[in-house]
């Protein structure tokens, strides 16, 4: 038992520190990364949701700020997040027999490019989306449409985390 106690706190160090930068959220940034910056994501859909691209910009900078050490600065950081949101559309994805929408779907497109000052070769464009349904019976208003927008943000925002911090 005892041969087993030592080797356990021999390689209880390794098991922390053995594989090289790691954090706990999945993350993988190198030493020399300190800051990112969010640029504001313009609506580009053709249906204007007031108020989404200040809300998406916020969201995405809030997800990093809470995931990682990075400081957010207005210009000059050492990551870069622009883009701008291209899709805001409800469409029906099932029909019922009176030829009326039993199931709505409102999808949300964002197109993101990422710069890293550092590595060059880590840059990106791509477009990341989600969807929400939703009763074709209700409509999308009030805390339904809040609930919506945050769920598709909330899966959006992590996908670009993912693509470019914990690199999935």
């Amino acid at each position: 038992m005892k041969a087993f106690k030592n080797l356990f706190l021999l390689c209880l160090p390794f098991l922390f520190f053995g594989c090289g930068p790691y954090s706990f959220t999945g993350t993988s940034i190198a030493d020399n990364i300190e800051t990112f910056q969010v640029n504001y994501f313009q609506n580009a859909s053709d249906l204007v949701e007031p108020g989404l691209d200040r809300d998406f910009t916020l969201a995405l900078q809030d997800l990093i700020l809470n995931q990682t050490n990075l400081s957010i600065v207005n210009s000059g950081g050492d990551l870069v997040y622009e883009g701008e949101i291209t899709d805001y559309r409800i469409s029906p994805t099932t029909a019922q027999a009176n030829s009326t929408a039993a199931q709505n779907r409102l999808t949300i497109g964002v197109n993101v490019r990422f710069y890293d000052k550092n590595e060059p070769e880590e840059e990106f464009e791509q477009r990341f989306s989600f969807f929400f349904d939703y009763s074709g019976s209700s409509q999308l208003i009030g805390s339904q449409k809040d609930t919506a927008i945050e769920e598709i943000f909330e899966r959006i925002t992590q996908d670009i985390f993912n693509a470019t911090l914990a690199k999935w």
